[in-house]
């Protein structure tokens, strides 16, 4: 109930003489009314999707009224154009939907030479509707390699937000962030920028702090960065010297009350500290392993981390308890080979399940690494976009190109194969029984009709 709206109403009246206890009834039902309606209109317990693969980061939703089926004709409930293109994944929050795209003017001739526009664009969860598009001015990051997918890789980053602002990077070496109107609180360059091909990795938020995981070609400029979500400050910078490029998105993880900062890479060869732990209040490194990584973002389940390069390497499970070097003492399986599949993967039951090339995915028991299927998943659009698990134990390997439902378990159990024919590697975000997949043309949300 809009307590000061009826106290503030009421002195209005007593004041004029026209108050009456009638009156003040009457206020009084209206207002039960409306904050009844709007509680029947909102879900209850409804799960936001506020950053790269979800609330925790690993893919893992509490949604149990997804749609196992979809296409053009069936629980597509809207489609809505987008400004550019873009690989960057959609987030939820409330009522919105917030995408990054990039998009060059048509007589652009030679994209190597001209900075896209940059789009953040907010559309409504219920209908598609677009509420508002906010552009904004590039880095200084002038990019001449695209094989990083639609827009050049200038909106591969996804945005994350804390239900007041919504922060983005984008591939020209921009970080910003802006209120749920729109518009922009504030702008930073990230310097320097010798960024790998482009930006990967995605921001993550740490109570006031936005931490931004820059691994660079060029080993003496790596570092994680925190900057205040209030003004867009450096609260921190972790200087990461032996650090080569990569583009995965790091993971917060609580191990025995305390979290931890998970940032994966090493130049796509083997690193003695391809994985570290770091305090995100801090940035001082706890413990590190050697391994090796690049694309891929880890997963943590049952007190043990596993990664893999996402380029094709040994993939490795490592207890997440250590300190310093953990690499002769914390490893608890290792998987020979993991050939090359640029998503990350999901841990559901025991089993960790794991899509590369060509269109295989593969499933291992997560207590001691031992195979348990693999499978072929023809035509699946993408192994890049990374999948997720709902309440229901369902694996989503989901694109708005062509996408697998399969049943976790340790059997091999297809329960739908899904299209809608504008196939991109973004990821999916679900809210309210909802998802919400980003093509190369449009951004569609499935739901159950």
């Amino acid at each position: 109930m809009n307590i000061e709206y009826l106290t503030s109403n009421f002195e209005v009246r007593k004041k004029s003489g026209s108050f009456s206890v009638r009156d003040w009834t009457f206020d009084v039902r209206r207002s039960l009314l409306l904050s009844l309606l709007l509680f029947l209109t909102v879900p209850a317990h409804a799960e936001n999707w506020p950053q790269f693969r979800g609330p925790i980061g690993m893919g893992i939703s509490t949604e149990k009224n997804l749609p196992v089926e979809w296409s053009s004709t069936k629980n597509l409930l809207w489609s809505s154009p987008l400004p550019g293109e873009g690989h960057a994944s959609p987030i939820i929050w409330g009522d919105r939907v917030f995408v990054c795209t990039v998009k060059w003017a048509d007589d652009v001739a030679d994209r190597t030479k001209v900075i896209p526009t940059h789009h953040v664009t907010c559309y409504r969860l219920a209908d598609g509707k677009t509420l508002w598009d906010t552009t904004v001015k590039p880095g200084p990051w002038v990019r001449n390699d695209f094989r990083s997918g639609p827009g050049g890789g200038y909106a591969a980053p996804t945005p994350a937000t804390d239900g007041k602002n919504v922060f983005v990077v984008f591939g020209s070496s921009v970080i910003a962030a802006l209120d749920f109107e729109g518009k922009i609180a504030w702008r930073k360059e990230i310097v320097p920028y010798t960024f790998d091909v482009t930006i990967g990795g995605s921001p993550i938020l740490y109570g006031d702090h936005v931490l931004m995981f820059c691994a660079m070609s060029k080993k003496s400029d790596s570092k994680a960065i925190a900057f205040n979500k209030a003004d867009g400050a450096v609260a921190w910078e972790a200087k990461l010297p032996t650090t080569g490029f990569g583009h995965s998105t790091p993971v917060l993880i609580d191990v025995k009350g305390k979290t931890q900062l998970l940032v994966l890479a090493s130049a796509m060869g083997t690193s003695p500290d391809a994985l570290q732990a770091l305090d995100p209040a801090t940035g001082k490194r706890i413990w590190w392993c050697r391994g090796n990584g690049d694309a891929m973002s880890p997963v943590f389940a049952d007190g043990k981390i596993y990664f893999d390069s996402g380029r094709g390497s040994r993939g490795v499970a490592v207890d997440a308890s250590g300190k310093g070097d953990v690499t002769n003492t914390h490893i608890r399986w290792t998987i020979g080979q993991v050939p090359s599949g640029i998503s990350s993967p999901v841990v559901s039951g025991g089993y960790l399940y794991r899509l590369h090339r060509p269109e295989i995915l593969k499933c291992w028991k997560f207590t001691d690494g031992t195979q348990v299927y693999s499978h072929r998943l023809k035509g699946i659009t993408s192994t890049w976009a990374s999948p997720i698990v709902d309440a229901n134990s369902r694996l989503y390997l989901a694109s708005a190109g062509k996408s697998y439902v399969i049943q976790c378990g340790p059997e091999f159990k297809l329960l739908a194969v899904n299209d809608l024919n504008d196939p991109n590697h973004a990821s999916p975000a679900v809210s309210q029984g909802r998802m919400v997949l980003v093509g190369v043309k449009d951004v569609y949300c499935v739901g159950k009709k």
